[in-house]
């Protein structure tokens, strides 16, 4: 079915996108995959192409363009070029949002222009090694010392940890406040006291840094605080929807780039004399994939432009997480299997995947997170 959310100035963009990919990206992506971290370069590449800072004003070196389908077309081709190290969704769709909202003036002039440029990379850092996704769990502490907060605590699984010039730190500010005691500060690279730790080996997406962060008496300037004093909880909630659209457009993406390699596969290897996809079981898996897809795609392209017209809930936006992300676990499974033993190849792009795609059914929120935010809607 042909896709009618799309103008001709999203068309333009994509071409620019597949540019810049096939420029920036691709003929480096092996060595990032080996070194386990993308370069700086191409975080500065993608600030002089416009692709950073979609939604920022432009008197901050922005596109100032908040139309969500632009986030879409970027993380849709990331996704089909198998470019998941370069971390751009993170940057743009989720810790944009905090600083562009919650930022001060003098905050958003302080750190903007860098942020668009590809000068200062960003993360987030929520998760710690026994909360996960319980905010009230969170032990990081920030205590009021007048002029600054002195921040102590450890957080890990930090997707840009290794990269990052700035980190939004959610830390217990009240703590007798509960997930209503928590803030968000900013933690500048160089700031004494914060660490980093090791590059964590994961499974997949092995250009993406993602580290454990340490901070040990880090002196944070009250000047840093961002959004509301105990206000984090409510900041996190609203910028969640966004950050699972994300996800959930990559997940839909890579199912469907996916079943196109898997389709093509099929039809040119050969057993027992004919091409797989003379074989009635081949062609009922891939009819069942190709049906699944064509209907999440229906779904996740109105949650697209409800998103993009500020209409999208919390519970859709779950819906369409857990969903997209699910079937895009079933179909590369399944695509791999198709593959026989050439899927386990990682030279093959189904094998690196079905590894790098796994961590999307968890972070964002897991998919038992998400079916109970729908059932608590649901049912009270």
């Amino acid at each position: 079915m042909q896709r009618q959310i799309f103008t001709e100035d999203h068309a333009a963009f994509r071409e620019t996108v597949r540019t810049f990919l096939a420029k920036e990206v691709t003929p480096y992506y092996e060595q990032w995959e080996k070194d386990g971290i993308v370069s700086r370069d191409a975080w500065r590449a993608a600030g002089r192409q416009g692709l950073l800072g979609l939604a920022v004003p432009e008197e901050y070196g922005g596109g100032g363009n908040p139309d969500f389908r632009y986030s879409a077309v970027l993380a849709e081709e990331f996704t089909r070029a198998g470019a998941a190290g370069l971390a751009l969704g993170l940057h743009n769709d989720i810790i944009g949002p905090y600083l562009t909202s919650l930022g001060t003036d003098e905050q958003k002039r302080r750190w903007l222009p860098g942020f668009c440029s590809g000068e200062i990379i960003t993360a987030i850092a929520m998760t710690e090694p026994g909360a996960g996704s319980d905010l009230q769990g969170i032990r990081t502490t920030a205590e009021d010392r007048g002029d600054h907060w002195l921040l102590n605590g450890s957080k890990t699984f930090i997707s840009n940890g290794i990269l990052a010039d700035l980190v939004i730190v959610v830390a217990k500010t009240t703590p007798e406040g509960g997930a209503h005691g928590l803030s968000l500060l900013v933690v500048e690279r160089g700031t004494d006291g914060f660490e980093r730790g090791r590059n964590l080996d994961k499974i997949g997406q092995k250009s993406q840094d993602t580290a454990e962060l340490f901070f040990n008496d880090v002196r944070v300037p009250k000047e840093n605080l961002l959004g509301e004093l105990n206000g984090a909880f409510v900041h996190l909630m609203t910028n969640l929807a966004q950050e699972r659209m994300g996800i959930a457009v990559a997940g839909i993406a890579a199912a469907e780039h996916l079943l196109e390699i898997t389709t093509d596969y099929v039809k040119e290897r050969e057993a027992f004399g004919r091409p797989l996809s003379k074989l009635q079981h081949i062609r009922f898996e891939i009819a069942e994939m190709a049906t699944e897809c064509a209907v999440t795609r229906t779904f996740l392209d109105r949650c697209i432009v409800d998103h993009s017209d500020g209409k999208l809930d919390a519970v859709h936006a779950s819906m369409a997480k857990w969903w997209a992300t699910e079937l895009q676990k079933r179909v590369a499974d399944r695509c791999l299997q198709l593959h026989g033993g050439y899927g386990y190849m990682t030279e093959y792009r189904v094998a690196r995947a079905f590894t790098d795609g796994r961590i999307q059914t968890i972070y964002g929120g897991t998919t038992e997170i998400m079916k109970e935010i729908i059932g608590r809607w649901l049912l009270g």
